[in-house]
């Protein structure tokens, strides 16, 4: 159970160093001494700092979308449901102070670190393309959109979102306000939604 939460503080720790220090500024020294253990004892849990940054990232880049196969598949069956919770995961992630932090620092690390790519290409592109042309399948299947390609339409849905997430990004980045930006998300869903969706009436 400590071998555990020693692991869980070493990357929360990490989490907060990388997003404030960035991947060079935060040592393995100062996430040691930041968890109140020595250096050396951060090796019984990571082999090197990469390793550290890596398994962050893996939290970053996870598919917002934390639900079941099952929940999945019956959200989808209830058409624009699908999309509005995967659009409020989405954004919850985007306003969160320390994964923006951590978001901003990863694209700035994905030109320098082929594993970083790797990840991202696995753990938030893949996936999340695979989430959403499952959802468009069931729906095409059950005749509430259009029948087209779903990987293509999964694409087009993922893309804008990851705009606007990068542009409030970019913005903060600035300390410019994002208010207008707010609620690009739900006119995003709505417009994508009006768009595919076969109408009954």
């Amino acid at each position: 159970m400590k071998t555990s939460s020693t692991k869980e503080k070493i990357l929360k720790v990490s989490t907060i160093l990388f997003s404030e220090l960035g991947y060079k500024g935060a040592s393995v020294r100062k996430i040691a001494s930041k968890v109140g253990i020595r250096e050396s004892a951060i090796y019984n849990h990571y082999k090197n700092k990469e390793e550290i940054f890596l398994e962050v990232a893996k939290e970053i880049f996870s598919s917002p979308f934390s639900l079941k196969t099952e929940e999945i598949k019956a959200l989808a069956l209830r058409g624009k449901p699908f999309l509005n919770k995967f659009v409020l995961q989405y954004k919850m992630l985007t306003f969160d102070k320390n994964n923006e932090n951590m978001f901003r620092l990863l694209m700035i690390e994905l030109l320098q670190n082929k594993s970083l790519r790797e990840q991202f290409m696995s753990q938030f592109h893949d996936k999340n393309i695979k989430i959403l042309s499952e959802g468009f399948f069931i729906m095409m299947q059950n005749s509430l959109v259009y029948s087209s390609d779903p990987i293509i339409m999964a694409y087009e849905f993922l893309s804008t979102l990851f705009y606007i997430r990068l542009q409030v990004t970019l913005m903060h980045f600035d300390a410019l306000p994002t208010n207008s930006l707010a609620t690009q998300f739900e006119k995003h869903v709505e417009f994508f939604w009006e768009s595919i969706r076969i109408d009954t009436i």
